[in-house]
């Protein structure tokens, strides 16, 4: 039977290159990308950006050329090194820029300037003119025009930027308006300033609590395996009493009200007896197909069990699965790091300077360059997309050789750098197509979120919903996919073959098994989720313990919430790789369940937890009176297969 027309599976055989036609136009998109940060650092991008630029299109600290048409155009500012803007808490939100002349200084006024008085002392005294460059500083007091050209008094206290030349104010309050329009909540800025200063002094603390939430996720990694039953025993016994509990509280409200309304004949009553009755009764059947869900289940959730366990041993076999997480995180805030560089570049790109309406420079990206920032976008999120892709791919390898190497002393020294060498090697186009998949489906959820949040004043509201519907269900084929791709993956490491076929066989493994996959998504995500549950809250805990010595509470809540979001990030990183590891061993124990029965030569792979799985399920079928000869033939494991 198992000799069907359908491709065998041949574990780790033969390694050919697969997607090889993606690979190359990965590669051409990235050089694209390497095109767009030369391009904008040619055109004097990046000496605007980091010496900055005056409102007459003059850069600070060099000589500069004359714009046509643009009076003070073409100075000498190599003395005056900084940009000083006359009206910088002036925050234009929806072009993000500030709406301010902006002229080259010699220096920031290191102190507070009130009046024009002050402001013609410091120009006389620094030698740092903050007027606009047509005024001489004798005539700050008494030229007409000063109102215009000189800056907005009193003049806030401000430093230089470091690396960037531009004079900021000191005291954050000046950016109130700004920080309100993100932050409603935070209305005076003394709250703002106490709990900026409740973070530096717990500094110490917040840097402890992040380690210990990396530590607690570590221990948890390793422990989870022994701990797997219990969790879903309290899962099981925590969902029971949540239905029986809820429905019963919901009857007796029904019976209590039932009694109480006999007197009062009004028809609100009648109405709320009606509404408990039916929620009672939603409640009921509810709480009917639970347990039926739950009986249905009960022997997948085993399985889910079994595969906690074996995950947990592949951790003792490859520990630097655990810091997996690490460089991929490192690389993508590398690769961020240099996304928003470029991004800068480009928003200060641009050979033509052009008069605004008020007469000041502007530089504008000409023809279609315009659109150079589309492709940084797509760019942001299909490499994005491909490191994760690789992390997916390495797990994946690794796991892959763990599980179909029948003696566990034969393991390569390190199965994850061979699992790196195989991807760099063979399989980079196959990642390079799924994570354009993703991101064809990202991009127009992105586009449909920005239209949604553009819409949020003209109140449309069947427009709205229906572009919520949209994103919604992109976001469900997404997550889809991902999952689907992760599964391709699997494949593709196994067998060698390239993205399509590898998505298509694994899907047909995957629709075999329909039941245990859901049982093991719902069953395992809820199990990993009361890890992520457990690790914040032993972290917010011990939190809790050691901030007691404050006892100004409002400062307790910023390092809280920061320390608690950094422990969930930390637990999600760990557990989403313990997941990874549980979907790749559930399709090779999938395809090893297909493929093999224990006969000779035809031995399972599998580890001796999932062994028992297997001689559990086949007895009940066995008892079930639906045994065969070759069903209920003894399974022995190979030697080796069962080695600690």
């Amino acid at each position: 039977s198992h000799k069907s027309s359908k491709r065998e599976w041949k574990p780790l055989e033969d390694h050919s290159c697969t997607d090889v036609p993606w690979l190359l136009l990965f590669i051409v998109f990235c050089i694209g990308m390497g095109f767009i940060c030369g391009f904008s650092i040619a055109t004097g991008a990046a000496a605007r950006l980091l010496s900055g630029y005056d409102s007459y299109g003059n850069i600070c600290g060099q000589k500069n050329v004359k714009v046509e048409g643009i009076v003070n155009s073409g100075l000498d500012l190599t003395h005056k090194k900084y940009v000083f803007f006359l009206d910088p808490c002036n925050i234009d939100l929806v072009h993000q820029k500030i709406k301010s002349i902006a002229l080259c200084v010699s220096a920031c006024p290191r102190k507070e300037l009130k009046t024009l008085a002050d402001i013609q002392k410091f120009a006389e005294t620094n030698g740092s003119t903050l007027c606009s460059y047509e005024l001489q500083p004798s005539e700050y007091t008494t030229d007409p025009r000063a109102a215009k050209l000189c800056p907005k008094y009193p003049v806030p206290e401000s430093a230089p930027i470091p690396f960037f030349h531009r004079c900021a104010p000191v005291n954050i309050s000046c950016y109130a308006k700004f920080a309100e329009a993100l932050i409603t909540f935070v209305s005076d800025s003394s709250v703002l300033h106490r709990l900026i200063s409740g973070v530096m002094t717990s500094k110490e603390i917040i840097m402890g609590l992040c380690l210990l939430s990396l530590v607690l996720s570590m221990i948890l990694m390793v422990i989870i395996r022994y701990i797997s039953r219990v969790l879903v025993w309290i899962l099981t016994i925590l969902v029971i009493l949540g239905s029986l509990g809820g429905t019963g509280v919901l009857w007796w409200l029904y019976a209590k009200q039932r009694i109480s309304a006999g007197a009062l004949e009004t028809q609100i009553a009648k109405d709320n007896l009606q509404a408990l009755l039916i929620y009672a009764i939603a409640a009921t059947v509810f709480t009917v197909i639970l347990f039926l869900i739950m009986l249905v289940m009960r022997k997948r959730v085993a399985l889910t069990i079994a595969l906690f366990h074996v995950a947990g041993k592949v951790f003792i076999h490859l520990p630097l699965l655990v810091f997996q997480p690490f460089w991929t995180f490192f690389v993508l805030i590398l690769f961020w790091t240099y996304w928003i560089t470029v991004l800068l570049f480009l928003g200060t790109t641009g050979k033509h300077p052009v008069p605004n309406e008020e007469g000041f420079v502007e530089f504008r990206m000409a023809g279609p360059l315009k659109y150079m920032w589309w492709y940084h976008v797509v760019g942001l999120i299909w490499i994005s997309e491909f490191i994760l892709a690789c992390q997916q791919m390495t797990v994946a390898g690794a796991v892959v050789t763990y599980y179909f190497t029948r003696e566990k002393r034969n393991l390569p020294f390190t199965p994850i750098l061979a699992s790196v060498n195989r991807l760099v090697c063979y399989h980079l186009g196959t990642v390079a197509k799924g994570s354009f998949i993703i991101t064809l489906v990202k991009i127009p959820r992105m586009i449909l979120m920005y239209i949604h949040t553009q819409l949020k004043g003209k109140e449309n509201a069947c427009a709205r919903c229906m572009l919520k519907a949209c994103i919604c269900c992109l976001w469900c084929l997404e997550k889809c996919l991902t999952y689907l791709n992760q599964n391709a993956y699997t494949a593709t490491a196994i067998n060698s073959t390239n993205f399509c076929t590898s998505a298509k066989d694994a899907f047909v493994i995957l629709v075999e098994n329909a039941l245990r996959v859901a049982a093991i998504n719902t069953v395992g995500d809820f199990m990993l989720f009361l890890g992520k549950v457990l690790i914040v809250c032993s972290t917010g805990l011990a939190g809790i313990m050691l901030l007691n010595y404050q006892r100004d509470y409002t400062i307790w809540v910023l390092p809280l919430i920061i320390v608690c979001l950094f422990a969930f990030l930390v637990a999600h990183c760990f557990l989403s790789i313990y997941e990874m590891v549980v979907d790749v061993l559930f399709l090779c124990f999938a395809i090893d369940t297909k493929y093999n029965d224990g006969s000779p030569g035809r031995e399972f792979y599998m580890d001796k937890v999932l062994m028992e799985f297997v001689e559990n399920s086949r007895k009940s079928m066995k008892e079930a009176g639906r045994g065969g000869g070759a069903e209920g033939r003894e399974l022995k494991p190979m030697v080796g297969a069962d080695e600690e």
